[in-house]
């Protein structure tokens, strides 16, 4: 369901400019930790869970309620702020190493960077199975591969496994 759409209650012009500037405005943050919160009940879909980082700059830990993507019986974690948003950002400080929660659950992983050239199919899929992100991908969900290679550079990718556990001692 698109933004504006009955039973959608806020607009995509509001959806983007809620997160303007790749950060989200205190509505947003509002709705992140509601959306926290249901998925740390289990309410939603496995495809919903809330990341959780360590901050690049503060070193506390940030949470991130996000959609992902299954593409090809892998999962994959989608930027649809773009380059310039916060958890990436803390990613890659991180050298990947997350912890994602789900259903009350939590579990470590490590977040791998996916190639521009192979992001297309998972621009995709993310648009189609998360309804949020439409406002700001700019491509019908609808839409051939070619328009998602397009627009690839801006949205980064990351595959999603599970981490290794260090040996016992």
């Amino acid at each position: 369901m698109r933004g504006g759409e009955v039973g959608w209650p806020i607009g995509d012009e509001r959806l983007r400019a809620m997160y303007a500037g790749g950060r989200g405005d205190r509505i947003a943050r509002a709705y992140a930790r509601f959306w926290s919160a249901v998925i740390a009940y289990g309410w939603l879909p496995r495809r919903w869970v809330t990341l959780e980082v360590v901050g690049r700059r503060s070193g506390l830990r940030r949470r991130f309620p996000l959609g992902m993507a299954d593409v090809g019986g892998e999962w994959f974690l989608v930027s649809m702020l773009g380059e310039g948003c916060s958890w990436v950002r803390n990613v890659r400080a991180a050298e990947g190493v997350v912890v994602l929660r789900r259903r009350g659950r939590a579990h470590r992983y490590r977040l791998t960077e996916v190639a521009i050239d192979r992001r297309a199919p998972i621009l995709r899929r993310y648009v189609q199975k998360v309804p949020g992100a439409r406002p700001h991908i700019p491509v019908d969900p609808r839409a051939p591969l070619e328009a998602f290679v397009a627009v690839a550079g801006r949205y980064p990718v990351f595959r999603v496994r599970p981490e290794a556990r260090p040996p016992r001692s």
